[in-house]
């Protein structure tokens, strides 16, 4: 191939379902025809909503090119890793594993991303903290490109009303890679015929930012504000004082945080509660364990019930949150349909404790419940009766502290705190340890029973470990080992290693 004649330009899109990356790569086809280029796009669909993205493959040749040589193009289906001229990303990990791919070259290749995340499937179901280190990535990503340009087109985007493609369109502008001028790129909107001034706006500030006009947003501070210590709820009030006159500075915006949370699960005398468990810890004189105690305390005092998964699907904010999130136009109705499979011992739990430990050693009518319950049931909310079904499973929750698993988890924490009472007479890490083990119960269903398993036999294993000058990073080691795997295997090498 003789290397001063013309190439095609080639470009790769990587964008997830909804974020309008099928219009992106239309887009590009009609402004390069319409310039006089030849263009060819194809696509491979991503699989399971957040696994994949679809890839769109795109080449641009000149018409006036071909012409001139009296023959058409061969032009690629897919990319090649090292021949990508342009790579745009929708998403930070979508850039990742474009680099991954060997799609992103330094030799060649504009990579035009966002930086902000939608957590993949992975990270979502880790036993751990399985997220991507964001910085990492994009470190990797400025490394492997020859020209980098990001920023949150996912916050520009909502902005103005527009979708994320619209925002990749004007970086892809602004970075002038591609031989055509502004108001061509614009003209392409314009021929679209829909949302053309939503579009333009998020384009406008998309090129503006890629091109360096706007400067970049500052990071949000992570400065903690100050507690106040006044609210116009008495009983708000009233812990809003004891937080105040009973715990450090540092702590209060964490317990702050806590008592928040708790009064919004379930209500006052529950954070007052939570408050009563935090002072007793206070005595041991260690601000480091309160202040991780506070923290563990707080989500293992909000467990999630099904009182907790109704409330939360009923609240108004919920619907608002989702009628973004599609974009939906004032003349558009929405359908929201959620896919419930409660077990039986998920009924049993929310249950009165007498009644649901019947239900559950009962022989025909747990039998009976079972059936009815075996295949799940899909209930729209955005419905009256469906509605009002969740409506009223959440209202359930002013008898939450008679139900069976409130009984349950009442009796776990009281456990785990004694154990962190005893251990920080005589050794303070141990202690802190063994409130970190609460990081294990989490979820539901079987992700629950499973992470409730390895606790209790980390609470053994605190127990074994006791007065040994290696307890608290034996019992360290153990937890991340159980939550390394779902399947106990790393747990149980780590207890071999441990010598229990």
């Amino acid at each position: 191939m003789d290397p001063n004649s013309p190439q095609p330009i080639k470009i790769a899109i990587l964008a997830m379902g909804g974020e309008g990356g099928g219009v992106l790569a239309d887009w590009i086809v009609d402004m390069a025809e319409h310039a006089g280029h030849i263009a060819q796009t194809t696509s491979v669909a991503g699989v399971a909503q957040r696994t994949g993205a679809t890839i769109y493959y795109l080449e641009l040749f000149p018409r006036a090119a071909a012409e001139a040589a009296g023959a058409e193009p061969v032009l690629a289906l897919i990319p090649t890793p090292g021949d990508v001229d342009v790579l745009l990303a929708s998403e930070l990990m979508e850039a990742g594993r474009a680099v991954q791919r060997g799609l992103v070259t330094p030799d060649r290749t504009t990579l035009i991303a966002s930086t902000h995340r939608v957590y993949a499937i992975a990270e979502k179901t880790a036993m751990s903290d399985g997220r991507a280190d964001a910085p990492q990535i994009e470190a990797a990503c400025a490394a492997a490109a020859q020209r980098f340009v990001r920023f949150d087109m996912e916050q520009v985007s909502g902005r103005h009303g527009s979708v994320i493609s619209a925002v990749l369109f004007g970086a892809l502008c602004g970075s002038g890679v591609l031989p055509f001028d502004r108001e061509t790129f614009e003209e392409t909107i314009r021929r679209g015929g829909v949302g053309i001034q939503a579009s333009l706006a998020a384009f406008t500030e998309g090129a503006a930012r890629a091109a360096g006009d706007v400067p970049p947003e500052a990071a949000p501070e992570d400065a903690a504000k100050p507690v106040p210590a006044t609210h116009p709820n008495v009983q708000l009030q009233a812990l809003l004082q004891r937080l105040h006159t009973q715990f450090p500075p540092a702590q209060h915006a964490m317990l702050a945080e806590g008592l928040r949370r708790l009064v919004d699960y379930q209500d006052t005398a529950y954070a007052g509660l939570y408050l009563d468990r935090l002072q007793a810890l206070v005595a041991h004189g260690h601000e480091t364990l309160t202040g991780e105690a506070a923290r563990h305390l707080a989500l293992w005092m909000s467990y999630e019930d099904t009182v907790r998964v109704a409330d939360l699907k009923t609240r108004a904010t919920r619907f608002e949150r989702v009628r973004d999130e599609v974009k939906l136009a004032p003349d558009q109705l929405l359908q929201i349909h959620e896919f419930m499979h409660p077990r039986l011992q998920e009924i049993c739990e929310t249950l009165p404790a007498r009644l649901g430990r019947w239900l559950m050693n009962s022989g025909a009518p747990r039998r009976l419940v079972e059936r009815f319950t075996a295949q799940g049931r899909v209930v729209q909310t955005s419905s009256l009766g469906g509605f009002l079904l969740l409506y009223g499973l959440a209202g359930l929750r002013r008898f939450r502290r008679g139900s069976l698993r409130y009984g349950q988890e009442n009796a776990r924490i009281e456990a785990w705190l004694q154990a962190v009472h005893t251990a920080a007479r005589s050794d303070p890490a141990l202690a802190l340890e063994i409130v970190r083990c609460q990081r294990l119960v989490k979820g539901y269903s079987d992700t629950h029973e499973r992470g409730v398993r390895n606790f209790e036999r980390l609470m053994a294993a605190a127990q074994r470990l006791a007065g040994r000058a290696d307890a608290a990073t034996a019992l360290a080691r153990l937890r991340e080992a159980a939550l390394a795997d779902e399947h106990g295997k790393a747990l149980d090498s780590a207890w071999a290693a441990a010598a229990l």
